[in-house]
């Protein structure tokens, strides 16, 4: 039989209770950026942006109302400058391109004849290939455009506010190399964020 034998006033403790003491760690001392480390650390931050804003994404302001009731004057946009390089420009896309009369001037508009499709308006409704083609929710006016074939390499921009549109009307066909990208995402105001 075990016996537990302890000095005159002490408490009797159980064999199976053990105390830890913790022993506090010494902090590490934080680490320090050189102030080198921080200026390398903030020119490759501003080297990715700018490549990401020259080849992959860029932010654009709409100006204007021309593109109402899809898109208002201050919405902010993000768009895409790669999957146009790599894949087709699709009729309904919003895109932005470089006015074609002052290249240093971008314009968003809408893509309504891709290479290959006939268009013509009628009473200001659009067709393409012979069928009614204003599915766009836009703004329509009374404006005849004569039936022609979009050539290859190029695109047939409207605004879907067309009443007040400056677009492939008055300054014709866009080539495709005019266009920088395809408008992805509207995400200011918050409100009426929207993803395209």
């Amino acid at each position: 039989m075990w016996m537990a034998f302890r000095a005159p006033g002490q408490r009797p403790t159980s064999p199976a209770t053990v105390r830890t003491l913790a022993v506090p760690a010494t902090p590490r001392p934080p680490r320090r950026r050189t102030k080198l480390r921080f200026v390398v650390d903030t020119m490759l931050g501003a080297a990715l942006m700018v490549v990401l804003h020259l080849f992959v994404v860029q932010v654009s302001v709409v100006k204007g109302s021309s593109m109402e009731p899809c898109l208002h004057d201050g919405d902010r946009l993000v768009v895409d400058r790669v999957t146009h390089n790599v894949g087709d420009v699709h009729r309904g896309d919003v895109v932005v391109l470089r006015y074609p009369l002052n290249p240093s001037v971008d314009f968003v508009k809408r893509v309504v004849g891709a290479p290959g499709d006939v268009i013509a308006m009628r009473a200001g409704v659009l067709y393409v290939d012979g069928k009614p083609a204003d599915s766009y929710g836009c703004i329509h006016d009374h404006q005849e455009l004569a039936e022609m074939t979009v050539p290859e390499g190029n695109f047939f921009v409207l605004g879907d506010n067309r009443p007040i549109s400056c677009d492939s009307r008055s300054f014709g066909l866009v080539p495709e190399e005019l266009i920088r990208g395809r408008v992805r995402v509207r995400f200011w105001p918050l409100a009426t964020a929207t993803i395209f």
